[in-house]
């Protein structure tokens, strides 16, 4: 047996805290990454596409501007372009909201990932991979939540101050146990010191505000609810008045 109180318990329960904390901020991080892979999931796998006058499926990766891509009743549009022949009603409520399929005909625009819903369509791409509609919509939602809130700001500059004020509150309990109470043991103030440090640590300022950030723009674009930047999810609790277009 090891003389003396060699604080095991207090060890296990810390470090217990600290690896539950990170456990339900990886949880959350998780739930938002499949928000972004069901958006992800919307995308067609492969496209038909005329090379030298004969229609081929290529993988959607390969088709490159300007190809002309067909699309038969029921297939998803693989990449955004202009039709060229061929007259249908597309369903674009993945991405406008709209619930009627909207008519299409030579010279109208399409979207990568809508539903051919009725007649045969050829059309010219003209956005692919990265410059899609709905490759756009994927980055506005990465990049809503890696940008900082007003209030995230404010709780980082608040941990800039608040960091070293506790360190330093941390060592002067420190000394003033160890070098004024006279009973005291350098393990009593060793054990002050870490209890100071303990009580007062922000992780909770550190990691609740972009952890809440993530989880809302997750959920946000699970129900077609997308937001430009975290600025803008956390001015929405002051909304009295919301302006839809349908």
């Amino acid at each position: 047996l090891a003389p003396g109180h060699v604080y095991f318990e207090t060890a296990a329960a810390i470090i217990t805290l600290i690896v539950t904390g990170k456990l339900l901020e990886a949880r959350a991080k998780g739930q938002t990454s499949e928000a972004i892979k069901k958006l992800m999931g919307l995308r067609a796998k492969t496209a038909h596409i005329m090379r030298d006058g004969v229609e081929v499926e290529v993988p959607i990766e390969q088709v490159q501007v300007g190809d002309v891509v067909v699309v038969r009743p029921g297939e998803k549009i693989p990449v955004d372009g202009v039709v060229t022949e061929g007259h249908s009603a597309v369903d674009e409520s993945m991405i406008t909201g709209e619930s009627l399929p909207v008519d299409k005909a030579p010279g109208d625009r399409v979207i990568g990932a809508t539903i051919n819903r009725q007649g045969l369509l050829r059309f010219e791409a003209t956005a692919v991979g990265r410059e899609t509609a709905l490759a756009q919509i994927i980055k506005l939602v990465e990049d809503a939540q890696a940008s900082k809130a007003p209030i995230q700001r404010m709780a980082d500059q608040v941990a800039a101050v608040f960091v070293p004020v506790v360190v330093v509150i941390a060592l002067a309990t420190f000394a003033i146990w160890y070098f004024l109470v006279p009973t005291a043991t350098f393990t009593d103030a060793l054990i002050r010191l870490v209890a100071v440090l303990v009580i007062s640590c922000p992780c909770a300022m550190g990691l609740a505000t972009p952890t809440a950030i993530m989880v809302g723009t997750g959920k946000g674009a699970e129900n077609g609810i997308l937001f430009k930047n975290s600025a803008a999810l956390e001015r929405a609790h002051g909304l009295t008045a919301i302006v839809l277009d349908k």
